[in-house]
């Protein structure tokens, strides 16, 4: 076990503003903090407008709201800083990626958002397979990294299986990966990241592993976490999974198992390592980048140092974690 602390009250709210489900965090070269929550939502459970975005400065004090009433607000899930200091928001609700200067002002956007005229704009389907995916549009999008080169890769997401490549000018290039539990198939691609070579690391987290590809899409390797657990722990919500069935192929959506990554973090260069979360039993773990596991910290519960959901995580240094919680 890694021994460490957890700093109370990192950031300080406004007035009459509350964090709602925090989807997000990411630290820009400043050192300010970007929450993307959701938060500042009204309407019903369905079709609430559940996405807001709030930068703090080194020591927590709220600077601003990012995007207020932006129209591809829906149902927040990261947030990004790219080594420009722009800032990067997937939107799983609207199936759009956006990217802010450091300004605030909005100067680039993948995807769309369905129609609000057309009668057959409504919840996604999850048919299995999934349909193909499109160029240009995701299905409930996940994540976005980025080469040394400042190429795009975009993870797509829960309901298509494959990592999308554009340029650092937002062509399109291609993408690769399809629904499945092979080698180089993905279930729930749910986040992505890059390291100084321009790896490309895949949380796959319905398979349970990290996979490893070049930039060009070829696997170069899949790292595994298996690391023994206090099974008297019970998870942040929900039943506790059967572990036994933890690498059975009739188990087609592994979320809840131990290792099932969450979100990868990795950090700065020369010396990098991975930060990995899990649901259950609620842990991060520390990696080498070719996968040894250096060492774990935290659980699952309500408390300080407990863990509810990890969803997000930024890495400034191999010593220092931002972590973003759905359920607590």
């Amino acid at each position: 076990m890694i021994p460490f602390d957890s700093v109370p009250n990192p950031i300080k709210m406004p007035k009459g503003t509350y964090l709602g489900e925090v989807s997000g965090v990411a630290v820009n070269s400043k050192g300010h903090i970007f929450v993307l929550s959701r938060g500042n939502t009204s309407g019903p459970a369905y079709g609430a407008a559940a996405t807001q975005l709030l930068e703090f400065d080194a020591g927590g004090k709220f600077i601003r709201e990012i995007g207020k009433n932006l129209y591809a607000w829906s149902f927040a899930h990261m947030v990004r800083v790219d080594a420009q200091d722009n800032i990067w928001v997937t939107d799983k609700g609207s199936d759009m990626v956006i990217s802010f200067n450091p300004e605030g002002q909005v100067r680039m956007v993948f995807g769309r958002k369905q129609e609000a005229s057309d009668k057959e704009t409504g919840p996604l389907e999850h048919p299995s397979p999934p349909l193909p995916g499109e160029v240009g549009r995701f299905r409930q999008v996940t994540d976005v990294t980025w080469d040394p080169q400042d190429n795009i890769y975009i993870s797509d997401g829960y309901i298509n299986s494959r990592i999308v490549k554009a340029d650092k000018d937002g062509n399109w290039l291609f993408s690769w990966g399809d629904r499945g539990g092979k080698p180089g198939e993905m279930h729930t691609p749910h986040s992505i990241a890059a390291d100084a070579q321009g790896q490309i690391y895949e949380a796959d987290r319905g398979n349970r592993r990290i996979q490893v590809f070049d930039g060009e899409g070829k696997l170069m390797r899949i790292i595994k976490i298996d690391v023994p657990f206090d099974s008297s722990i019970h998870p942040a919500i929900g039943s506790t999974p059967d572990v036994s069935k933890m690498d059975e192929p009739s188990v087609a959506n592994k979320l809840m198992m131990p290792g099932s990554p969450w979100v990868l973090c990795i950090t700065p260069a020369p010396h990098q390592v991975l930060y990995v979360s899990d649901a259950y039993p609620g842990r991060i773990y520390k990696l080498a980048l070719d996968g040894t596991v250096l060492g774990v910290l935290g659980q699952a519960g309500k408390q300080p140092k407990h863990f509810g959901w990890i969803h997000s995580m930024a890495c400034p240094n191999e010593n220092t974690l931002y972590v973003g919680e759905l359920l607590n």
